[in-house]
């Protein structure tokens, strides 16, 4: 039996033996050098250790948008007035008079130099992070040696978060072993603390994955390390993901019935249930969980719409019945969308509208847990994310259905993929930024087309001119000619065509990214089915970590995987 399939374990115990090194800490604060100096009000000033450490995470991210940002500015200020010593905090009370370039210049510097090293020098660093990998990077699992995933404690440093996040410049903390709770099996060697440390907790817990735990002291949420998704563990919890999403497929049609029929019901809160459940259907939304206030960025998802995030056009672009969202999602992702939908659906967002303030929720008679709960009731282990894998890899597997022409070359069919693979990106809203290195990369890809279309006009002349040379002779050495310069043309031709089907793609994706929903909400055997279908090496589809997280899937799919 391969290892996906060995023995299974009662309920809720994930592990019978756990051991492992405990979490790899980052190195301690190496103070400036005397000749870098930090400046107030255009006077030198030496800083506390403490003090210097912090202004050294601001320095390093000059040239950084966030630190134009105003509330970016005054967190980081705010905090790090809190490290200083008294007669710091008596001399720097302005940030404006705060002058960290010489320090910003040391770190651009020392980057630089690294990146001038020697081969053999880098070759030496590798080695050394080589070395920490091999010795806290993998654990005993049930006598299985698994990789783990994150095994160093993050770095102390300024948070960022994503979008307009309201605790953007916050000092994030260095994490100590005083901080850190250790998970492992009670027979095993229990990982040592640093020398002059002790751990929070060691505990034995083997209803849980995690390896090791503690607080991030920013949103006070809780971080683990966890095992590498090329796991068992992890492969078996991704199978068991897809299979749950391929179980919905059998009884989505009789949830479609029900949530329309529940469109006319007499009862608010069904009303809503339903159609915030259309949208999470057809949309692929987010159910979008409650959120703390002034916690994080204002971002929603479907459940906690408000009414100015969508307006409602009985007509609009020749469409019927248009809902036009505008909102930010998970991320501060920007979601916009124009959406012709049902009739009844049209109907019940302007009653769910009606006397309300742009600032009120849409479906006020909703939460998540009651979705959810509803959901739970129509299939064992449905819930709204459920939904999202579900229509993102029936999506896929026919669009590939649809797109993949036998005939092409494995150029054209890759295209064919990514093609279908956007479609998918396009439904979950999944956007990057247009890559900065972009023009560029697309302007030498322009070059090499030109120079190519040249190299075929040219060797069009050729064989013309072979042509007629056979023309006139007729003999057996001007037609060999003519034959190799037919053979030149042809593949001159299909290095252009190959050429032309990068730029395509490269122009389609700029503004989407193809990694998200490939990791997280595709089943892997769809494309491991299409590659072995087409004879397209998987590696073409999956780069190499891909394919160990997938193992489990290049392991089990046939060509005629159906999803």
């Amino acid at each position: 039996c391969s290892r996906w399939e060995e023995e299974k374990k009662e309920d809720g115990v994930k592990w019978m033996q756990l051991e492992h090194r405990g979490p790899y800490f980052v190195p301690l604060y190496e103070p400036l050098p005397e000749d870098v100096q930090f400046y107030y009000d255009g006077k030198p000033l030496k800083l506390s250790l403490a003090a210097e450490e912090i202004a050294t995470f601001y320095a390093k991210m000059l040239d950084h948008e966030y630190t134009t940002k105003e509330i970016f500015q005054n967190n980081f200020f705010h905090d790090w007035r809190k490290e200083m010593t008294a007669e710091e905090q008596e001399i720097i009370q302005d940030l404006e008079k705060c002058d960290f370039r010489e320090i910003h210049k040391y770190f651009v510097d020392k980057n630089e130099a690294r990146k001038a090293l020697p081969k053999e020098e880098k070759q030496k660093l590798k080695e050394e992070a080589d070395k920490i990998q091999e010795e806290y990077g993998y654990c005993i699992l049930d006598g299985h040696r698994e990789k783990i995933g994150n095994f160093k404690t993050e770095p102390p440093g300024l948070f960022r978060g994503r979008g307009e996040h309201p605790k953007m410049g916050m000092l994030k903390k260095r994490i100590m072993p005083e901080d850190v709770i250790i998970n492992c099996s009670r027979d095993s060697k229990i990982p040592e603390p640093p020398e002059g440390h002790k751990w929070k907790e060691v505990r034995f817990d083997n209803t849980v994955t995690w390896l090791a735990s503690w607080t991030e002291n920013i949103q006070n949420t809780l971080k683990y390390i966890m095992l590498n998704p090329s796991s068992k563990l992890k492969g078996e919890k991704d199978w068991q993901k897809y299979e749950v999403a391929r179980r919905l497929k059998d009884v989505v049609h009789k949830i479609r019935a029900q949530y329309r029929k529940d469109w006319k019901s007499k009862d608010i809160k069904k009303q809503q249930r339903a159609v915030a459940l259309y949208f999470i259907d057809k949309l692929a939304l987010r159910a979008g969980n409650e959120k703390e206030e002034g916690e994080t960025a204002d971002t929603v998802g479907c459940c906690s719409l408000r009414v100015e995030h969508i307006q409602l056009h009985r007509q609009l672009d020749g469409q019927e019945h248009v809902v036009e969202f505008d909102f930010l999602g998970k991320d501060s992702i920007r979601y916009y969308n124009k959406v012709s939908v049902e009739k009844p659906v049209f109907k019940n967002l302007q009653l769910f509208m009606k006397n309300k303030e742009p600032t009120d929720d849409l479906f006020d008679q909703l939460t998540t847990t009651f979705l959810n709960k509803h959901l739970q009731h129509l299939m064992d282990g449905l819930t709204a994310k459920v939904f999202r894998t579900y229509n993102a890899s029936i999506t896929l597997q026919e669009q590939l259905k649809a797109l993949t022409n036998p005939e092409d070359n494995v150029a054209g069919k890759l295209l064919s993929y990514n093609r279908a693979n956007r479609a998918v990106a396009i439904l979950c809203n999944h956007q990057r930024s247009i890559p900065k290195t972009f023009a560029r990369s697309m302007q030498v890809l322009q070059e090499k087309m030109d120079a190519k279309k040249k190299q075929v006009e040219e060797a069009q002349e050729e064989l013309k001119k072979a042509e007629d040379e056979f023309e006139d002779t007729k003999d057996a050495k001007a037609e060999a000619n003519v034959e190799k310069k037919k053979k030149l043309l042809k593949r001159l031709e299909e290095q252009l065509a190959k050429l032309n089907v990068q730029a395509t793609d490269k122009e389609e994706n700029k503004q989407i990214a193809l990694g998200t929903s490939k990791l997280n909400y595709l089943d892997p055997r769809i494309s491991v089915a299409w590659c072995k279908k087409f004879g397209i090496p998987i590696e073409r589809i999956y780069n190499k970590t891909q394919r160990e997280k997938f193992a489990w899937a290049i392991d089990m799919a046939g060509e005629d995987f159906e999803f």
